[in-house]
Order: C-alpha cells, then sequence, then structure tokens
C-alpha cells in the first residue's frame, strides 16, 4: 500500500522525500514496480470502478453502508464496509452532506377541528396501508416557491401521493391524497396522520378520508416529532434532490422531484427496511403473503 501511494502522489511530491517519510528504499519501489500491481491493488481498482458506477446511477447519495450493500449484491461475496468507507474518502467519492432544513408550512391558526394523535408515535406497520403519512413542503426555484404535498405509506416507506403547486391551497394536498387513493385503493381501517396544519384540518379533505373509512390522526402542537418518518422523507428528498440543484423555473423542479420520487420508490435503499428499495419491501412481503396463503390486494 505505501508503494500505491508513492505512486498515486508521484506528481506532487518527490519520490525521494516519499520513500523517506514512509521508510521504504528507493530499491524497494524499483522492485515493486517491476512486479507489477499486487492482487489487492488490482482488486481495489476494480471495486474504485464499480463504486464511480454507482454514484453515478445514484447520483453521489449513497454513504459507505448503501454503497456496501449495493457492491455485495454485485461481487456476490462480502465486502468490509470500512475498507469501503476508506476507498470512498481516499478517490473523493463519499456521499453528499445532510444539512438541516427548516421547513415552516403548518398553518395551525384556524377554526378547523383538530383531531387527536392516534398513532401515538407507533411507527410500526405489518402490511401496505395500514398507516399512511401526509406533509408540505417546498422548494425554491427563480420563479418562486414550488409547493410539494406528499403522502407516504409508512409500511414500505414508499411515497404513493404526490402533487405540486405555486401556491399552497387546500387543494394541494387534496391532490396528492387522490393520488394515493388511486394508487393504492386502501380498505377502511386505514389511519391518516399529518401535522395540524388548516390544509389536512380543512372539512373538504376530512370528508374525503371520513367516506373511506379512513381514521384521522394529527400530531400534538408544534411536535415534529410525531410525524417524524415523513419529516425524514422529506429531509432525504431536500439533500438528495434539491440541495445542490438550481431550478431556473417550477417545470424544472417538478420534472427533477417527479423523477426523484420514482427513484426513492425503486431505487433507493432504505436501512430502516434492511437495505432494499421500498418497491423491494413491498414485492417481498406480498411473495411472503401469498407463499403463506393469505389474501393480498394488488
Amino acid at each position: 500500500m505505501r508503494y500505491a501511494w508513492i505512486e498515486a502522489n508521484i506528481d506532487s511530491y518527490s519520490v525521494t522525500m516519499m520513500c523517506d517519510l514512509l521508510s521504504v528504499s528507493r530499491s524497494g519501489l524499483h522492485d515493486a514496480r517491476r512486479r507489477g500491481p499486487s492482487a489487492r491493488a488490482l482488486e481495489e481498482a476494480q471495486i474504485v470502478t464499480r463504486i464511480r458506477r454507482a454514484q453515478l446511477k445514484h447520483r453521489g447519495r449513497y454513504g459507505r453502508r448503501r454503497m456496501t450493500t449495493e457492491l455485495v449484491e454485485e461481487l456476490g461475496r462480502p465486502v468490509n464496509h470500512k475498507r469501503i468507507g476508506r476507498i470512498m474518502r481516499t478517490h473523493d467519492l463519499a456521499s453528499r452532506k445532510r444539512r438541516r432544513f427548516r421547513v415552516v408550512t403548518t398553518d395551525s391558526k384556524h377554526a378547523h377541528p383538530v383531531a387527536p394523535n392516534v398513532l401515538g408515535r407507533d411507527f410500526a406497520a405489518t402490511a401496505p396501508n395500514q398507516k399512511w403519512l401526509a406533509d408540505l413542503t417546498y422548494v425554491p426555484t427563480d420563479e418562486g416557491w414550488l409547493y410539494l404535498a406528499l403522502v407516504l405509506d409508512l409500511f414500505g416507506r414508499k411515497i404513493v401521493g404526490w402533487a405540486m403547486s405555486d401556491t399552497m391551497p387546500q387543494e394541494l394536498t387534496a391532490a396528492a391524497l387522490w393520488v394515493a387513493l388511486g394508487w393504492r385503493d386502501p380498505q377502511p381501517g386505514l389511519m391518516h396522520h399529518s401535522d395540524r396544519g388548516s390544509q389536512y384540518a380543512a372539512r373538504h379533505y376530512r370528508k374525503v378520508l371520513e367516506a373511506r373509512g379512513i381514521t384521522v390522526s394529527m400530531s400534538r402542537k408544534g411536535n415534529c416529532w410525531d410525524n417524524a418518518p415523513m419529516e425524514s422523507a422529506n429531509g432525504t428528498l431536500k439533500v438528495e434532490c434539491v440541495h445542490g440543484e438550481h431550478f431556473r423555473t417550477r417545470a424544472e423542479a417538478q420534472q427533477a422531484i417527479v423523477e426523484y420520487i420514482g427513484y426513492y420508490n425503486t431505487l433507493r435503499r432504505h436501512s430502516s427496511l434492511g437495505n432494499v428499495s421500498p418497491a423491494e419491501f413491498e414485492r417481498r412481503w406480498h411473495a411472503s403473503a401469498i407463499s403463506l396463503g393469505q389474501r393480498v390486494s394488488p
């Protein structure tokens, strides 16, 4: 490894200085050059190529643990995550750093009735369409804010409903809800949890939920932890889709978000799901349920 480091930095430092620094002889370096790269060095070069390809596929979003899972599946054998982390740092292939985003979209000063916190931070779900979470966020563009409403199925962390608008009316959250209802067609008994904002407490929105036999649950005032998985999904979207990007128009932002949601649902590995994507997590659940003779919705 010392000889490899010297070769990698030969354009920056003198060979004599590096040999002295690493306590190796110039003759040893010449012998290493004649022998050619070691098997480990060749293997590492292949790993670097695979990491570069994976980071291109995932737009630089993967850290060492997700990257390790990706490589284990590709190579078909165990790979040490510490080694992968070192290689990623050495070759400047580290993931994007997560930033704290403070998004204030909740208008709780309204006269609409507020539902109790039925969910009670019980974020466990044993099947799809048991618990949905909903929230609003926004994305900056040169034309102004683009508001985004999301609905998340807690079981597989899949985004099942979304809608976007240049304003934040009650129709925006209703549009995202209708997308989710049309796609998933849940049976009565589903729980819908959100903050206590006017968009979710409005009479029209709650009538839609009640007509479908959906239990309404709302976070306590000013307590984002009551909707933590949804807040996490929003933060992930901001880091991986918005941070570092410059959207000239709302249409550009919309296109990027739609593409990202497709990626998020079908390709992005989630640590809470055992490092598989939401789509793969649900596929495995459906296959298991069918093998046990259980009846599952499509």
